[in-house]
């Protein structure tokens, strides 16, 4: 096998599901759709996806060689999938929280006579 592909595989073999994990973190929930949304979304999916290489990498530099050669794919895979998701299940947290007190300070009633008062 190629030793680049091998290095790799992992983050090759789960590129489709982090795909699928990607658009559904970018397009729900559908509202706000701000600059300040995309910018936090985009930076949260980076982010997501380099630990998770990360991870990768020094999860095949870490294996025991004396459990067979499959053990660093198999241990680079696992990880790698689970940093992903940690950092993609804080990330979405931070957002419905960011979200939610957003729509709190719009709904307040001090929003609200701020903006009767202008």
């Amino acid at each position: 096998m190629n030793p680049l592909v091998e290095l790799n595989l992992a983050l090759i073999l789960f590129l489709p599901w982090y795909a699928i994990l990607a658009v559904l973190f970018w397009l729900f929930p559908r509202q706000p759709r701000t600059f300040a949304r995309k910018a936090f979304d985009s930076a949260s999916l980076v982010l997501a996806t380099a630990l998770s290489a990360w991870s990768m990498y020094w999860s095949m530099d870490t294996a025991d060689p004396q459990h067979g050669h499959m053990w660093g794919q198999i241990l680079a895979t696992s990880l790698s999938y689970g940093v992903f998701l940690a950092a993609m299940t804080a990330a979405m947290l931070l957002r419905w929280r960011w979200l939610r007190g957003r729509a709190a300070d719009v709904h307040s009633p001090q929003a609200a006579a701020e903006g009767s008062a202008s």
